[in-house]
């Protein structure tokens, strides 16, 4: 018989599970090869070069789109902002403000314009440490940036997209966007388990390669699943990390504050 919290941890397991579809493709588990790469970016947080929203600043604060996003609002870099760059890592902050409202923090490597950084292809990485807490929802993702009124489609890869309900696992997904007709997005999905409070417990690095034929999701560098490129990925790719709350899960227990620590973010090309 199953001591009660192994039970506990097995029944969230199964229903983790069973919420989120796994995608279909599957892999050897083995390591990226980064011999076969170069780094084009490469953030330290030794500062943080940050504005709402550009330009001529490395990161802005919100989406480019305005797409803002969860149950904190996410609040411009300054003395009472949600960001702080001390000792080669990010600290990103939410917390419940006097009145009530949570505040937290998003990054964006493009602004508005399309000024910053962006790539359609290569390996995309961060080294972080999630904070624990039912309701907290981090996450490190690209997505595809077009021109203001553009209708042409692109991808958003979550990279890690982790909900604060569930301690021993996190989604990895692909959406296409604008969402195409009839799209089923279930092979382009997945969870991957961990042991429970590990996300917690330490930094790790969450990856993904993207080339023309496929899209792979890597833990510690090491492949855990992919799924083939769709044909809609034609252009550059904005990263984006933030500490978002919400979607859809309460966050009456959410821990206040809780804070997301970053070490760095990297990205990889294809040496020809």
């Amino acid at each position: 018989m199953m001591k009660p919290v192994l039970a506990l941890v097995a029944l969230l397991a199964v229903a983790l599970l069973a919420f989120w579809p796994h995608g279909t493709a599957h892999l050897e588990e083995s390591a990226i090869d980064l011999s076969k790469y170069r780094v084009v970016f490469s953030e330290d947080f030794d500062t943080l070069d940050a504005s709402a929203n550009g330009p001529g600043t490395r990161w802005t604060t919100h989406t480019p789109w305005n797409g803002d996003f969860g149950d904190a609002k996410f609040t411009n870099p300054g003395p009472a902002g949600p960001f702080k760059a001390e000792g080669g890592t990010l600290t990103i902050e939410a917390r419940k403000n006097p009145d009530g409202q949570w505040q937290s923090g998003l990054l964006s490597s493009m602004d508005r314009d399309g000024n910053g950084f962006g790539q359609q292809y290569g390996y995309f990485e961060i080294r972080a440490k999630l904070p624990p807490g039912k309701g907290l929802w981090p996450a490190f993702w690209l997505n595809a940036f077009h021109a203001k009124g553009s209708t042409e489609p692109g991808l958003e890869i979550d990279v890690v997209e982790h909900y604060g309900h569930f301690p021993a696992a996190y989604q990895a997904l692909v959406h296409i966007w604008p969402k195409p007709a009839n799209d089923d997005e279930t092979g382009r999905k997945t969870v991957i388990t961990v042991p429970s409070g590990s996300l917690y417990a330490d930094f790790h690095t969450y990856g993904v390669d993207v080339s023309p034929q496929w899209i792979t999701i890597y833990l510690d560098r090491i492949a855990k699943w992919r799924c083939p490129t769709p044909p809609q990925h034609r252009s550059k790719m904005m990263l984006l990390v933030n500490l978002a709350m919400g979607s859809g899960w309460p966050i009456d227990e959410t821990p206040n504050p809780s804070d997301m620590l970053v070490d760095y973010i990297r990205v990889w090309e294809p040496v020809p």
